[in-house]
């Protein structure tokens, strides 16, 4: 099995909608969560990136649908965050619709990390998104964040909880611990990927049609 370099991942580009990304071809896995799940530290803590995609101290700063690249056909996305962001009704609305548009039409997306945080697990719209990858039949990693924030009994606890709640979805979803501060859950992560990004089948843009 090849073991993709994440430092070499790069940005490739924002885009407000679906109609602004790249040929819907390869595999593309996405990483979504509650505005303050904590998506830009995990994706730096991956890729051994300090800036690779932006941090914030105010929750639902990303806005745009981000794109980057680890290899040839092989991409990650950070997409808008959800819940939480005290943003504008009609920006929040304008967010919802790309994140939607997203998750429904694009056939490149292979997989889905949903960013948790591990004292808040499994909120209505967190529970949304693992049920519609599952009913898309697209495979799930929940990653409980900030699990430094527990002891390690409790973070035992939280990891177990959730890993029954997410037999409920009757579906391809597996939950690990994470920490960006200390390094936790990194090496599943990578090795999840991996496996992903080895395994499944690229999809092949289509050709325009050509008029006779």
């Amino acid at each position: 099995m090849t073991n993709w370099n994440y430092q070499l991942t790069h940005f490739v580009t924002s885009a407000p909608d679906i109609r602004h990304l790249p040929a819907d071809s390869g595999i593309e896995v996405a990483f979504a969560g509650r505005s303050n799940a904590g998506k830009s530290s995990a994706l730096n803590t991956l890729t051994n990136q300090r800036n690779l995609a932006r941090t914030s101290k105010t929750p639902g700063r990303t806005q745009l649908i981000n794109l980057f690249e680890v290899a040839e056909g092989k991409r990650l996305v950070d997409l808008p965050g959800y819940g939480y962001a005290e943003v504008p009704e009609e920006m929040k609305r304008k967010w919802q619709q790309a994140l939607g548009e997203y998750l429904q039409m694009r056939h490149c997306l292979q997989g889905l990390v949903v960013l948790m945080d591990i004292r808040h697990p499994m909120k209505d719209l967190d529970q949304q998104m693992v049920a519609w990858a599952v009913d898309s039949h697209i495979p799930v990693l929940v990653l409980l964040t900030k699990a430094d924030k527990l002891a390690s009994g409790a973070r035992k606890k939280q990891l177990n909880l959730v890993r029954e709640a997410a037999i409920a979805f009757n579906g391809d979803v597996e939950v690990e611990i994470f920490s960006s501060l200390k390094k936790m859950g990194v090496d599943k992560l990578r090795n999840k990927l991996d496996s992903w990004f080895n395994d499944l089948p690229g999809i092949v843009a289509e050709e325009p049609e050509t008029e006779a």
